[in-house]
This record gives C-alpha cells, sequence and structure tokens, in this order.
C-alpha cells in the first residue's frame, strides 16, 4: 500500500523460507515490474494516512462509530466484572478463580463458532446474554449470594467470548490502509472508558448487584448495535479507503438477519491469489465480460479472451459433451 514494493517482495521470500515454501516466481516478477514502473514515476515517498480519513466518508464513519462503541462496552464490561468478582460469594479467593476459570471454555467454544458461524451473530449474542445475566441478579433476594454469584459467572463467560471476537473482528472490517490507525483509535476510546469502572464497582458498596445492573445494561446496548455491522466471514477483506467504503455500503435490514458466510470466495476472487488470478484463469470474450464485484481491484479487470476454439472430449454419464478450452 505504501509503494515500498522491493521490501515487501524480501518479507514475503524469508515468510516462504520460514514455512518450507517457495514464493512463486511470477509473483515475483510482477512485484519487479511495478517497481520500474515506480521509479519511472519518480515516487519518492509514500503516502500516510491519519485518523480523519476514518471518518472521511459516511459507511466508514459509521463502522468506526460501531466498532468503537462495541470495543468500549466489551472492554468496560469485562474488566468491570474482572474486578467486581471478589465482592461476589462467600469466599472472595474461590471468586475471583472462578470468574478466570471459565473464560476458558469460552475461548474455546469462540473459536469454533467464529469459523463457523461468523463474528457478527457470536458478538452480538455473547453481549447480549451476557448483559441479560447481569441484569438478571437485580430479581434475586439479598442474601442470594450463591445464585448470584452463578449468574455472575455465566455473565463473565460470555463477556470473555465478546472481548475474544471483537480483535480480530475490529482488524478485518478496518481496510487494510487503515487498520493500524483504526484498531488504535479503537483500542484508545475503549481504554477511556475503563476510567469510570472504579467509579460503577464503588455503587456495590450500598447495593450488591447496583454495578452488575449498570454492566448489563452497557453489554446489551453494545451487543445490539453490533448487528449492523457487516459479516466478514469467508469476504474478501477491503484493502484501500475506498474499498472500506463500499464494504458494507449496500447494508439492509435483512443482512442484520443474516447468519454465517452468505458468500464463499473461490480462489479466484482472493487477494491472496490475485497473481494466479491474471496467469491462470480461462480467457473471457470481449463481449462476454462480466460484472466485477466493487472490491476487486483494477489490476483483476484487465484479463479479456482473445480467441478460443473448442474440441469435442468424452461424455459424461450423462450423456453430456465435456469441453476443453484452449487459449
Amino acid at each position: 500500500m505504501r509503494e515500498r514494493l522491493e521490501e515487501a517482495n524480501n518479507i514475503l521470500k524469508t515468510i516462504a523460507r520460514v514455512n518450507g515454501k517457495e514464493l512463486p516466481e511470477e509473483f515475483t516478477n510482477k512485484l519487479q515490474k511495478q517497481v520500474i514502473e515506480q521509479k519511472e514515476r519518480g515516487v519518492t515517498e509514500a503516502k500516510t494516512v491519519s485518523v480523519f480519513a476514518l471518518c472521511r466518508t459516511p459507511n466508514m464513519r459509521l463502522k468506526t462509530f460501531l466498532i468503537t462503541l462495541n470495543w468500549c462496552a466489551s472492554e468496560m464490561v469485562y474488566v468491570g466484572l474482572s474486578y467486581y468478582g471478589p465482592a461476589i460469594g462467600e469466599n472472595q479467593y474461590m471468586s475471583f478463580f472462578l470468574s478466570s476459570a471459565v473464560e476458558i471454555p469460552s475461548y474455546l467454544v469462540c473459536w469454533v463458532l467464529m469459523d463457523r458461524i461468523g463474528r457478527r451473530w457470536p458478538l452480538c449474542l455473547s453481549m447480549v446474554i451476557s448483559g441479560i445475566f447481569c441484569i438478571v441478579t437485580v430479581l434475586l433476594p439479598s442474601d442470594a449470594r450463591t445464585e448470584t454469584l452463578i449468574l455472575y459467572l455465566i455473565s463473565k463467560c460470555f463477556i470473555s467470548a465478546s472481548f475474544l471476537i471483537i480483535y480480530p473482528y475490529a482488524g478485518e472490517l478496518y481496510p487494510t490502509e487503515l487498520r493500524g490507525v483504526g484498531i488504535g483509535t479503537s483500542a484508545y476510546i475503549g481504554g477511556l472508558g475503563l476510567i469510570i469502572i472504579p467509579f460503577i464497582n464503588y455503587l456495590g458498596s450500598s447495593n450488591l448487584v447496583l454495578p452488575l445492573v449498570v454492566m448489563g445494561a452497557v453489554s446489551v446496548v453494545g451487543g445490539l448495535s453490533a448487528l449492523r455491522l457487516p459479516e466478514t466471514l469467508h469476504t474478501s477483506l477491503p484493502q484501500t479507503a475506498e474499498e472500506g467504503e463500499l464494504f458494507g455500503k449496500d447494508w439492509t435490514y435483512a443482512d442484520c438477519m443474516a447468519c454465517g458466510d452468505q458468500r464463499k470466495i473461490s480462489d479466484a476472487e482472493s487477494y491472496e491469489n490475485l497473481d494466479q488470478l491474471e496467469l491462470t484463469q480461462a480467457p473471457l470474450v470481449e463481449d462476454e465480460v462480466p460484472d466485477i464485484p466493487n472490491l476487486r481491484r483494477n489490476s483483476m479487470r484487465k484479463l479479456v479472451r482473445r480467441q478460443s476454439s473448442i474440441v469435442e472430449t468424452q461424455r459424461d454419464i450423462d450423456g453430456n459433451m465435456k469441453m476443453t478450452y484452449w487459449f
């Protein structure tokens, strides 16, 4: 993205060597060609981006706000519940140990769910369920310390899952060009929310479950707002700020209920296989060029079929003739 192509190629060669792989020669040749074109254009300095680029366009502005809101809510509730653990139950040491132990199963389950049904719904459900169990504690009698501890542990388990999801989810929503500054901004603002956590926990000196109710409400609001974010499972991630603006721009209320990978990309559509696409994809007839999704780069649009011929091959079990393209 910063046109430091020679340095990028050396890093990729190192990664390939460490992993016991070999970087395709065609990819290296393509980078070398771009380096020559870059020197001919007289590029002397790399472009930089600022935090204001996150709010320059409406869709990126909305996504930045929602990511930051979810980050702040998840971090506030997670840290708040961690600090408040010893105040609940009969034994403060056992309560703190259990509040840490319940995080382990949440991480394992979350690891599986993120690659099966996506990031958005697990984030939403974990925060909403955590908030509900926190709020329900207000219905228990004041002497129900064991029941309060159980509800607290369930809430801590689910909020731990959301705290795990928000990191990779935010990184996938921000485009590559803005990913560093985007995550840094969201994490910084989310950290500011921790300033009020001691004051919320101090409310427990007069009412034990009052801090849980406050943090539960924050968690529910943050979880519901996550439904407006686009799903990133099995999608081509945006690279530039322009692609980041297009990613999720066509969101509708029907997408709010969508779950899982609605559109799995093929190898040809993946950014990681861009070089293979330009070298191996079957050519296309000039007047039959299909509509290419907006997220695909301009370099992916230049492939055009010049000529093709068809020869007869063997028939399949249904009697249909198999065709082979020669180009």
